[in-house]
């Protein structure tokens, strides 16, 4: 579930495909990506270009499914393929680093703050990196309970995607 562009300015890195995706064979073609989308301020059709979007998940495959949901993402598969993927995207400027488990990889410390703390201090982890909560539907009630969220995060993540992508979606 990989899409790379030698030009892209942004990754996303989220956690493994889900079944949908799995399915679809399409990155983030589900709930959670419209939400992300959504997030982002831009359109499915950018967010599939590839000329300005990379996107890598933890896990390249589906991880299949536990008592909870799906189960995290296979943890063998980000330190066999991340630096050889990261080598062949020059261009980018700034990682996504969706959900707790891409925040805890990339981010010295993660391990030891809740991704509300993570998400909250943004812009400590600038200009390279951008954490956000994961976006599926358990996020709802995070992003209502969080509402600096929505007033901080949101504005100065679409103000900093303007900065790199040519072209904003809907």
């Amino acid at each position: 579930m990989v899409r790379l562009g030698a030009t892209a300015r942004l990754l996303v890195i989220g956690q493994a495909p889900g079944t949908r995706v799995h399915a679809s064979g399409t990155p983030w073609d589900d709930a959670s990506g419209k939400r992300l989308r959504e997030w982002m301020g831009v359109d499915a059709a950018l967010f599939y270009d590839t000329r300005h979007i990379a996107i890598m998940p933890m896990g390249f495959c589906y991880p299949g499914t536990g008592a909870a949901g799906d189960l995290p993402p296979r943890p063998e598969c980000a330190p066999l393929w991340h630096e050889r993927v990261l080598a062949r995207l020059p261009e980018v400027r700034l990682t996504l680093l969706v959900g707790a488990f891409a925040q805890r990889r990339y981010l010295p410390g993660a391990r030891r703050q809740s991704v509300a703390e993570i998400v909250q201090g943004f812009a400590a982890h600038g200009p390279r990196f951008f954490p956000l909560p994961h976006p599926s539907w358990r996020s709802t009630g995070w992003v209502q309970r969080n509402p600096w969220f929505t007033a901080e995060v949101l504005p100065a993540l679409r103000a900093r995607l303007a900065s790199l992508l040519p072209v904003r979606g809907e």
